[in-house]
């Protein structure tokens, strides 16, 4: 008979990813969290973790286990509420890997509206150029630029998005007009550090602009964006970032943009999770409900 001790010291390291926090969560010495976690490797003759010096991740057993202790701990709640006639609510943590654009222009405004939905879920946003893996365990969702070809994951396409030219209009004004594509010959660019990209989706200078004269390079869409309102070049940017922004101008939008998909991937030993159903939900529900504006570019 499993120990409901153990089960729940592996949920919360699960969740945590450290001996230190799993403690602190559960009320207990990181110490007892370690031998409730041996006590069940033991009994179940499996290995649940991977130890590392930046913490612990499941193994493929550990992520068989996981819906069916998930499963457990909804029954003991539902068993809690009936009895104490006390609401129970989804709680975890979830962390969710989406490229920085989307970010910044769109999850972030939804931050809010998903806290008052779910208020016992903590949710945890990473927002880079470099894909996150799942199968390490370095978040539990993520939104992609593509599907992926590999590994034990569940993932559905989210929408489409554009991206276009733009300039200051401080920058239009003291240079060369640009009416053809051959006038962008003239001009200074600004765009990623082309090594650092892990999203080859991302690459869209060299597939639009082949002999771009590029001044500046970062890898932080904001930093691209500022150097844009400072006049220092033109950037290929997404529409649903800088369409609004009053002091940019789109640039032969008819014959210079981009067309990108967005993915949400979940590995398929935590999607049936009751919160990882949450948030993939609802922000399924958010790229569907934004997609007009993910499309505009002017």
């Amino acid at each position: 008979m499993l120990d409901w001790d153990n089960l729940r010291s592996f949920l919360e390291l699960a969740r945590r990813g450290k001996l230190s926090m799993a403690g602190k969560r559960l009320n207990v010495e990181p110490t007892t969290v370690g031998r409730h976690i041996d006590k069940l490797e033991k009994e179940l003759e499996i290995h649940l973790f991977d130890r590392s010096p930046k913490g612990y991740s499941l193994t493929d057993e550990g992520y068989k286990l996981l819906p069916h202790a998930e499963n457990i701990e909804t029954k003991i709640n539902s068993i809690y509420q009936s009895i104490s006639g006390t609401d129970t609510e989804l709680t975890g943590t979830v962390r969710l890997a989406v490229p920085e654009g989307l970010g910044i222009g769109i999850i972030s405004k939804y931050i809010k509206g998903f806290k008052e939905l779910h208020p016992a879920i903590e949710l945890e946003l990473i927002a880079d150029t470099r894909p996150a893996s799942l199968s390490k365990r370095e978040a539990d969702i993520a939104i992609t630029l593509a599907r992926p070809s590999t590994g034990r994951l569940v993932s559905w396409k989210l929408g489409e998005y554009r991206l276009a030219l733009y300039a200051s209009k401080n920058y239009i004004n003291k240079h060369n007009k640009i009416k053809s594509v051959k006038d962008l010959a003239q001009h200074s660019f600004i765009s990623y550090i082309d090594d650092l990209i892990e999203f080859p989706q991302l690459k869209y200078m060299q597939d639009l602009l082949h002999e771009a004269n590029i001044v500046f390079r970062s890898s932080s869409l904001q930093a691209q964006y500022q150097a844009v309102i400072d006049g220092i070049g033109l950037a290929l940017l997404h529409g649903f970032v800088a369409a609004d922004d009053k002091k940019l101008t789109t640039i032969l939008p008819e014959k210079i943009f981009a067309t990108r998909e967005y993915w949400m991937v979940v590995h398929e030993g935590l999607y049936h999770l009751a919160r990882v159903k949450a948030v993939s939900r609802f922000f399924t529900e958010v790229i569907k409900k934004e997609q007009a504006r993910l499309m505009r570019i002017n």
